[in-house]
């Protein structure tokens, strides 16, 4: 298979490029689009053929659940069944979060495919933002299945160059939307007449979740499989070995093996590292949630014996950040 990208920087290359990936969502093909959190795989959420390509392109497990892109909020009561004592709520989050990073998990309706929700009663839904994303699922006016665009358990990709390392000969179309703007997945919330509990930290942090209702934390999974996507313990991973700091630990070295240091801001003496990557020279938590992924895939680039990765201050949009910084060390 031939993996093409397809450009958008232009109104003709727009045109284009949202005119390929509907004629092969149609047909029942996956395809990679940008979404403003990271690139997703996506395929026709009512297709069980076109859930299978999805679970197959990424060699992922049919137990993990994925998320459902709806067009818009006007979806939602077609795919989902939302409880007399849950709606208010609901109403209220989707009114101020979508479009956007939120995904809102609810029981589903019969006509949604097992695939999607790996048998599950509930189905994890949002609306994205990405004015590419929104003129293909719009142009095809159908739900769409978008789990990110990488193999299973690698580094999520926040570039069109990213999807093409981690899926090449794998799908048809890239579509090129420039590199995200979040940089992490989505933040996963359940739902409970007015309450919410966070299944996946986010972009949409806990605080901005607070003025709507009681919020529950903590994302370990509960057993074995999923109830949601991005439980797993063990996620966001890089090919080379990881190890996380404690806070309070200085990322110093002084062995001779050829380590990297994913840094949070800059600093003096930071040790003999080979190479150093920085994910906010200000210490800027949304500039590092942003470049998170990418320097991460930059250092798993650098043939290193071992990655040390910093941790960042576990507040607001930290939270998220360590969220990935431990599934990709393997200690969550």
């Amino acid at each position: 298979m031939n993996t093409q990208i397809a450009p958008t920087t232009d109104a003709r290359q727009l045109d284009e490029a949202v005119e390929a990936a509907v004629l092969l969502l149609n047909a029942g093909f996956s395809v990679a689009l940008p979404t403003e959190t990271v690139y997703g795989l996506a395929g026709a959420a009512m297709n069980k053929e076109a859930l299978l390509r999805i679970f197959q392109s990424k060699e992922r497990p049919f137990f993990n659940p994925l998320i459902v892109h709806l067009p818009s909020a006007d979806w939602l009561d077609r795919v989902c069944v939302v409880s007399e004592e849950d709606r208010s709520l609901v109403a209220r989050l989707s009114a101020t979060f979508w479009p956007g990073p939120l995904t809102i998990v609810l029981p589903r309706k019969g006509s949604v495919p097992d695939l999607a929700t790996s048998g599950l009663p509930t189905v994890a839904v949002r609306v994205s933002a990405h004015p590419v994303f929104q003129r293909v699922i719009t142009a095809f006016d159908q739900p769409l299945a978008a789990p990110s665009a990488n193999r299973f358990g690698r580094i999520s990709p926040t570039a069109a160059a990213h999807v093409m390392a981690e899926l090449d000969g794998r799908i048809h179309l890239i579509v090129d939307g420039g590199p995200t703007m979040h940089g992490i997945e989505s933040t996963v919330v359940s739902v409970r007449g007015d309450s919410m509990w966070i299944l996946r930290d986010g972009p949409v942090s806990a605080e901005q979740l607070k003025p709507f209702g009681k919020v529950g934390t903590g994302t370990a999974m509960p057993a074995q499989r999923p109830v949601a996507p991005g439980q797993l313990k063990s996620h966001y991973s890089p090919e080379t070995r990881m190890l996380l700091l404690k806070p309070g630990v200085p990322p110093k070295i002084e062995r001779p093996e050829p380590w990297g240091l994913l840094a949070f801001r800059t600093a003096e003496n930071m040790g003999p590292y080979k190479h150093i990557e920085v994910l906010s020279e200000s210490g800027d938590l949304r500039e590092a949630a942003a470049t998170l992924f990418a320097k991460l895939r930059a250092l798993d680039a650098m043939c290193l014996q071992q990655i040390v990765a910093e941790p960042v201050p576990e507040t607001g949009l930290g939270v998220a950040i360590m969220d990935r910084l431990r599934k990709a060390a393997g200690n969550a």
